[in-house]
């Protein structure tokens, strides 16, 4: 039961709390905003503060959280994150390799999406309209995308009951 799990996050210990929202978002500074936030009165309101916190991130801490981020279309990476890409195709895995590559060479680092209800085609497909993004739009774009993965992730910690 959600609320359930909402009273036991609010009653970490902030410790505890910063090493299951780091699930949420691999950023130090986005988990301990969000654990000094406690309590927090309802899901959404959790969801809403990660969603905030992970869009407020400086750079370098996007960076730290970007780097736990699998590639889009890799077999690798967490339970939630096999689960997001799910809508990736094997037949587009070679395209999405070659497009990420690109992606890495022109902005430093990993492309993220939130890829929840894509298809493959459509993880591809933005990825490379992004390629004409300047730096700047990008990095809205990511930080956008960050905080879209953080709130569904918020809500999956309470789900998981971690």
């Amino acid at each position: 039961m959600p609320d359930d799990a909402l009273a036991r996050f609010n009653a970490l210990p902030p410790e505890e709390a910063e090493r299951d929202l780091l699930a949420c978002c691999a950023s130090r500074a986005f988990a301990g905003r969000v654990a000094a936030g406690r309590p927090y009165p309802s899901p959404d309101a959790l969801a809403d503060a990660a969603a905030l916190a992970a869009r407020e991130l400086a750079w370098d801490d996007v960076l730290e959280a970007l780097a736990a981020h699998p590639r889009i279309g890799e077999r690798t990476g967490g339970a939630w994150s096999r689960q997001e890409q799910s809508g990736v195709e094997d037949a587009l895995r070679a395209d999405l390799a070659e497009a990420n590559r690109a992606y890495e060479r022109r902005f430093g680092h990993v492309y993220l999406i939130c890829a929840t209800g894509l298809t493959g085609a459509q993880m591809l497909a933005r990825l490379r309209a992004r390629l004409r993004d300047d730096d700047e739009t990008e990095r809205r774009t990511v930080r956008a995308e960050l905080a879209a993965i953080t709130r569904l992730r918020a809500g999956k910690l309470l789900e998981a009951g971690r």
